[in-house]
């Protein structure tokens, strides 16, 4: 008995020797990304696609309060192994790692995505997911103050319809409208609300107004437009919140009940659908924040996988997002797993949470305002710009002077002679 325990135990160790070597021989692709949220679900279905392919994926995750993702990706460039795959949001980021990124031009997934990163006519990133904000509205709000919501296209009408809701004297409502320029917000202003200047009532390729802002050329009537707006957003926003506010402060009035409108993206359903969710139907209508009449929301990718052209796997780095993609187990991770509004058109699985469920008929119907929030340099929108809406918020900025000093910011941008 012992000598065969013996025996057991060597073609045991032998057997897992074996399995050691046969697994160090697999190729090994390492993706380094920054959304918390899905570290689990893009690990499960890296480690499917591994076995399906026969390689070792390899999940980092670096994001949220613990970890500064910009700082730390630097690090990662100068280790035995890189990434071979990571993420930039946007051209600001492009810009800073442009010297790593591969040029992606004739992979098939190009053909399938209006949202690309596309840089001097080359593509260099592939959307993760949509993302989309607008003025999301409470319908059953909208209902009882004998507000449609198809009539909100210019700040006149917003006006109008702001009012009407306030006089409503609706049971429960405190604010028409939920937002906060507090400081800890500044993304909601300085990046979000500010995109309604750079983009709002354009072609979605227009890039006309973001590449003058990054040549230090500002556009007044844009500018006085979009103040108009701010104005109007504010004056029927709670001054507590808007002021003091916190992005749980300001989800939670609307989630509650108390606000008819919540300035903010689909990223926040999840805040909506916890503790047994709404009981209310949600739609968007558009900003009001452009020349003229508008017709759209704002949807875009919010960031991009890129692949590093010094990396060791590059074929296989190609061959993974292609087949996030193409194949039905991308589409499910996507949609089902990591509940993103997909930025592939071949998909036909529809996210189930209620925000997302809009952004799909915004994005479908062809009525939407490109992101360039994040083509403005690192740190601009809210470093710069976050605090001046802060000022405008608490009343020490006249609108004339609010739009004076987004001027005045823009002009700082004006290459050196």
């Amino acid at each position: 008995m012992k000598k065969l325990i013996l025996i057991a135990a060597v073609l045991s160790f032998a057997f897992g020797l074996f399995a050691c070597e046969e697994g160090e021989d697999l190729p090994e692709l390492i993706l380094y990304q920054n959304k918390v949220e899905i570290d689990d679900v893009l690990s499960a279905y890296a480690d499917a696609w591994g076995v399906e392919n026969d390689v070792k994926v390899t999940v980092k995750t670096c994001g949220g309060d613990s970890c500064g993702y910009a700082d730390q990706i630097i690090t990662e460039f100068q280790a035995a192994q890189q990434p071979d795959i990571f993420v930039i949001e946007g051209l600001g980021q492009y810009n800073e790692y442009q010297n790593k990124i591969l040029d992606l031009t004739g992979e098939a997934w190009i053909t399938d995505t209006d949202v690309e990163l596309i840089v001097d006519g080359t593509v260099y990133g592939f959307p993760i997911n949509l993302e989309a904000w607008g003025m999301a509205y409470n319908k059953d709000i909208l209902d009882a103050a004998g507000v449609d919501p198809d009539t909100l296209v210019n700040v006149a009408a917003y006006q109008a319809a702001f009012q009407t809701i306030q006089d409503a004297e609706i049971d429960g409502l405190e604010s028409v409208v939920s937002w906060t320029a507090a400081a800890g917000m500044y993304w909601t202003t300085g990046l979000h609300n500010f995109n309604g200047y750079l983009s709002s009532g354009l072609d979605y390729d227009d890039r006309t107004v973001i590449d003058n802002l990054l040549n230090g050329v500002a556009d007044e009537a844009r500018l006085n437009a979009l103040a108009d707006w701010v104005e109007v957003l504010m004056n029927f926003t709670d001054q507590t919140l808007l002021t003091e506010g916190t992005y749980n402060d300001q989800i939670n009035e609307f989630k509650l009940g108390r606000a008819a409108f919540l300035h903010q993206g689909n990223w926040v359903d999840p805040n909506l659908l916890q503790d047994g969710g709404i009981d209310f139907e949600v739609g968007y209508a558009p900003h009001a924040s452009g020349l003229g009449d508008v017709d759209s929301i704002f949807i875009g990718a919010p960031s991009y996988y890129v692949i590093n052209k010094d990396g060791d796997n590059v074929d296989l780095a190609k061959q993974f997002l292609n087949d996030m993609a193409s194949t039905p187990e991308g589409h499910n991770y996507m949609v089902n797993e990591a509940n993103f509004v997909p930025a592939f058109n071949s998909v036909t699985l529809v996210p189930s949470s209620p925000l997302s469920a809009v952004v799909v008929e915004w994005a479908k119907a062809g009525k939407l305002y490109a992101w360039f929030q994040n083509d403005m340099p690192p740190g601009f929108g809210m470093d710069e710009l976050g605090p001046i809406y802060e000022q405008f918020a608490q009343g020490a900025l006249t609108k004339a002077e609010f739009v004076a000093a987004l001027k005045a910011e823009i002009e700082t941008l004006a290459p050196a002679e």
